[in-house]
Order: C-alpha cells, then structure tokens, then sequence
C-alpha cells in the first residue's frame, strides 16, 4: 500500500495539502511524511521496528488547526514500536488527532510508549482513532504516563471506528496538579473472539483538581473484555468520577472494576458501572418500527459508542 493509500483510509487529504497544518505520517519504522507550524517542534528517530518521537510546543502557543499524527503498518505481518514524548509548554494550547490505520492485519503488533507534560494553564486534547482489519489480526498495547501541571487541561478519546479489535490493552495513568482537570474516554466495539483490556487510572493530588474515567463497550459473539477505572483523591476539593457502561451480546463476556480511592476528608469521587444486554424496551421499540432485531441491537450499540 503507497503513502497515498495510508492517507486515503485515515482520511487526512485535507490535512496533508494544508501548509498550515501540521502532520506526522509513519508507515510501520519509516517517517514519509511530515510538516509543522511556528512554535511547535517535532524530532524524530527511527529505531528498530518503529520510530521514537518528541513533541515540543513553545509556551504562550496556540496552535489553531488540529496536528494529524498517523502510524500506520501495511504490512500484513509487523511489529510497530511508537516511543513518544510530549511537552506542552504553559499557557499553550494544542488539539491532536492519532489516526492509527492497519487495514491489511493479519499478524501486526502495535505497541505505544507515551509521556506527556501539559504545562501550566495549557490545554491538550488527543483524539485516538483506530482503522483496523476484519480478520482482527492485530494486537495494540498503548501505554502512558501524563502529568498535569497547575491549571492544565487534558482531554483524551479512544475509538475504534472501523475493522474488529483483534486485541487491545489500553494502560494510562494521569497525576492531577492544583486545578487541572482531567477527561479520559475510551469507546470499543469487540466482536468475534476480541479481547478488550482498559487500565486507566488518575490520581487526584492537586487542590481542586478534578477528573472523569469514561469507558463505553460493546461485547459480543465471544469478545471479551475486562475494564478496571482507578481514582485516587487525596487533595482538599479534589472532585472524580469512574463511568464504566459494557453491553454483552451472545457469548460475550465483561468485567468492570471501578475503584475509587479518598484519602482527604474534603475530597469527593463517585462512580457508576452498568454491565448486561441491551435495554429490551429499547429494542422493542426498534423493532416495533420495522427494524430486524440485528439492525436493532446495533443501532443501540451505536448510541452508546456515539
């Protein structure tokens, strides 16, 4: 598959003919394309079966179009290693969309290795967005380790958005300075026999720091997966929330392990785990307006991946 081809199916065309936007394009341990805009700074190296990457933004930048980062692998059998390290500078702001394309899996594994600064009074968003193979021949493991600085702001999606998971183990961990605040997102649809694991933890150590754990996931056929949200608020006024929402079709089995952590009596973390099939008044009310059950359950799945 050409350069061509890997920006067709993460559908960034716009993005690369654009000189005022910046971009990052990887094809398994090849850099094959690249640009950037004033104040932000993009190094990397290429290693053995991936590539190691550092993004730098100045402080006091405000980065207006969103930076596309695609890692792709084409191959059908590969390893990709993506080492990744962000430093965003204070009073800076930065949106990130990560489209990560492996449309030809058969046996690929995607491993990714972040850490991440958010500077004082920036903003950072990463939108992940996953294109994956039907044979779901594909095993991704992405980890990170974030840090929140005073008055930071993060905000993180993670979606599948076409292909099956194959096998997913999602690990991130967020530590919450005075004021900042903190909204992690995970959406995955596992069918067949995916396997679907999200570790993702905050912890709440600034003052008024506040923080959200959202996970939404679909399990059916003999999909499997298994959630565990941590919060841990040991600050005066820190505020959180675990929200764990799993739909179970056929032989799909889920587990969901919310744990929530205060150690200051002024602090406050609520959560909220729902975990069975889909809402049989819901479903009938579909079908009711002429849809099969099929077409049904998957029109409620997708409300709840939206």
């Amino acid at each position: 598959m050409s350069i061509d081809q890997l920006i067709k199916e993460a559908n960034i065309h716009s993005a690369v003919h654009d000189k005022n936007t910046a971009r990052l394009v990887i094809n398994k341990d090849k850099v094959v394309d690249t640009n950037t805009v004033e104040g932000l700074k993009v190094d990397t190296k290429e290693i053995k079966d991936g590539v190691d990457i550092n993004i730098s933004l100045e402080k006091n930048t405000v980065v207006e179009n969103p930076v596309h980062l695609c890692f792709g692998v084409t191959h059908k059998k590969a390893i990709q290693k993506i080492v990744i390290n962000i430093d965003i500078g204070e009073n800076s702001k930065i949106d990130i969309f990560s489209h990560c394309v492996f449309p030809n899996a058969v046996d690929v594994k995607h491993i990714m290795d972040g850490k991440i600064q958010v500077g004082k009074n920036a903003s950072y968003s990463y939108t992940e967005k996953h294109i994956h193979s039907e044979e779901g021949g594909i095993t991704v493991i992405p980890k990170a380790k974030i840090i929140l600085e005073e008055n930071a702001r993060l905000k993180t999606i993670f979606e599948l958005i076409r292909g099956r998971v194959g096998s997913i183990d999602i690990d991130y961990e967020t530590t919450c300075k005075d004021n900042s605040v903190m909204e992690m997102t995970a959406k995955i649809d596992g069918k067949g026999d995916d396997i679907i694991k999200i570790k993702e933890a905050g912890n709440l150590i600034g003052k008024w720091s506040r923080g959200v754990l959202t996970s939404k996931v679909a399990v059916r056929d003999n999909a499997r997966a298994e959630i565990y949200n941590k919060l841990i608020a040991s600050a005066e006024f820190a505020r959180g929330h675990v929200d764990c929402k799993e739909v179970i079709q056929g032989n799909g089995k889920a587990s969901a392990i919310p744990i929530v952590e205060v150690s200051n009596p002024r602090a406050h973390v609520t959560h909220e785990a729902s975990i069975g099939s889909v809402d049989s008044k819901q479903l009938q009310t579909l079908m009711s307006r002429g849809l099969s059950e099929d077409k049904a359950v998957e029109l409620i799945i997708d409300g709840l991946l939206s």
